[in-house]
């Protein structure tokens, strides 16, 4: 409690201290430097059967058509829970002196809790009742990731 405190004091003393809002062109714009960019994590739950009201029978479709005929992959059911933390977005530096890129850091640490689908089908009509099963998916546990995406222009 007393950490929470701290920080809160140091967020309320610096906001303090900032002056107004001011809008700035595009030369100004240009010098602000955001040093290391943003960090943020998510806790991600898809249908999860504990909350009141949850539906039973949902679905995923991805539709197709070919040789005149509509095809839908359908997935039943869709549901678990991802827990993911340290995803960054920052702005870098091109080594080659080529400007600027986005680079998205990947999560340090991914938990997955029951997260996958009851069962896989391909349909001509997505709303028809599942006949088929091409298989299910249930996945446990955890993945830690290092490296980072990189998005630039030319």
């Amino acid at each position: 409690m007393a950490r929470a405190l701290f920080l809160w004091m140091m967020l309320a003393a610096g906001v303090s201290q900032a002056g107004p809002l001011q809008a700035l062109d595009d030369s100004e714009l240009s010098k602000v430097s955001g040093q290391d960019g943003i960090s943020f994590a998510a806790h991600i739950s898809l249908n999860d059967p504990t909350l009141v009201g949850a539906v039973s029978d949902s679905r995923l479709s991805l539709g197709f058509k070919g040789d005149g005929q509509n095809r839908y992959i359908v997935f039943k059911n869709v549901r678990g829970a991802v827990d993911m933390f340290a995803v960054s977005l920052g702005v870098q530096t091109r080594t080659d002196g080529g400007g600027d890129y986005i680079a998205i850091g990947l999560p340090g640490y991914v938990r997955y809790t029951n997260f996958g689908f009851e069962s896989l089908s391909v349909q001509s009509d997505p709303n028809a009742p599942v006949t088929g099963n091409l298989g299910s998916l249930n996945i446990n546990g955890t993945v830690s990731l290092q490296g980072q995406v990189r998005l630039w222009s030319h």
